[in-house]
């Protein structure tokens, strides 16, 4: 294993320390119990937004704290979920008298923990309610989750709530953005290789250098099938026909194409997955009016990407335009 780490036990305390260093002007990090906030604290009479999860999938979730996103994030240690008391803290910080959303991705850990957060900060008297989000079409159930699980989606999820809380929208309107958003979003991942946790020293799975894993999970759950290395155009089929038919995307429709990096392939193949993806889309009559290409929701230095496709009407558009200034996105300001 060659990473550029200290003590493994450390990895994520010191990269949380790191980003708040490097990200100053936009957050601030509370060590103990740990989370990211945003500088300046939570912004009085406006919904609060928290997410949080593993770490190891950055820039998720803490790249995404600032004007227009989330208020608070908080890292678990890598692929774990956060306990219930960061949250906690994370929703109390986040609080500006309007309530606070929380955006979960569909993983036991993830769910259970931030349920528990959600009751202890009612006692506190912050009213918060929770949108899971489950974008990923690969599979219903798998290792980490009932049903399916939160992927890629979950910044689209973000973006688009963040922009309708900084509005001014109550609680209950934030959240119904968010689930709108959810349902209208599909994702699948494929696989090249594995990622290596710290502590693990270890790939967390194996594939054969002649062999790929489609629909694979961003933690590194096996997917659907595992096939032999195709062109990418073949792939890219592969990965967007169970997106299409899930929705379903038909002729017609306006979307957002967003190509996602699973940390350890580069963007010059990031944008050959583009190329063909819009293709195809075009090629059935489907517009893509809004993009985003990079690594955003990644799986440590997984080779691979995703495809995710959310069905746009003038609202989502608007809210997905909207001012956005975070570590990881940025525009509009």
């Amino acid at each position: 294993m060659k990473k550029l780490i200290n003590d493994p036990k450390n990895v994520v305390d010191e990269s949380v320390e790191g980003f708040g260093l490097a990200h100053g002007d936009l957050v601030e990090v509370t060590p103990d119990p740990l989370f990211v906030s945003r500088a300046g604290g939570a912004t009085t009479g406006r919904v609060g937004l928290v997410s949080g999860g593993g770490s190891g999938h950055e820039p998720l979730h803490a790249g995404f704290v600032g004007y227009g996103m989330l208020t608070a994030a908080v890292p678990g240690a890598v692929f774990t979920s956060p306990t219930p008391d960061p949250i906690v803290a994370a929703t109390l910080k986040a609080d500006g008298g309007a309530g606070v959303l929380h955006i979960v991705k569909n993983y036991t850990g993830d769910v259970l923990n931030f349920e528990t957060a959600a009751d202890l900060a009612d006692a506190e008297g912050v009213r918060v309610v929770s949108v899971i989000v489950d974008d990923d079409v690969a599979v219903k159930d798998s290792l980490y989750t009932a049903g399916r699980r939160g992927v890629a989606g979950t910044v689209v999820v973000e973006k688009c709530a963040g922009a309708a809380a900084e509005r001014g929208d109550d609680l209950d309107a934030v959240a119904a953005v968010a689930t709108k958003v959810n349902s209208v979003t599909r994702t699948m991942g494929v696989a090249l290789t594995a990622g290596i946790v710290p502590h693990a020293g270890e790939p967390s799975f194996t594939l054969p250098e002649d062999e790929i894993e489609i629909g694979i999970g961003i933690h590194g759950e096996p997917g659907r099938e595992r096939i032999k290395l195709e062109s990418a155009d073949a792939i890219v089929d592969r990965m967007l026909a169970p997106i299409l038919e899930d929705l379903p995307f038909s002729s017609g429709d306006r979307v957002l194409l967003f190509v996602n990096g699973m940390g350890g392939t580069p963007l010059v193949e990031q944008y050959i997955v583009y190329r063909h993806a819009a293709k195809v889309l075009a090629d059935r009559g489907i517009e893509v009016t809004r993009t985003l290409v990079g690594n955003y929701v990644t799986s440590l230095e997984m080779q691979g990407v995703s495809i995710t496709l959310t069905k746009l009407d003038d609202e989502l558009t608007d809210l997905w335009d909207a001012p956005v200034e975070t570590a990881a996105l940025r525009w509009g300001r």
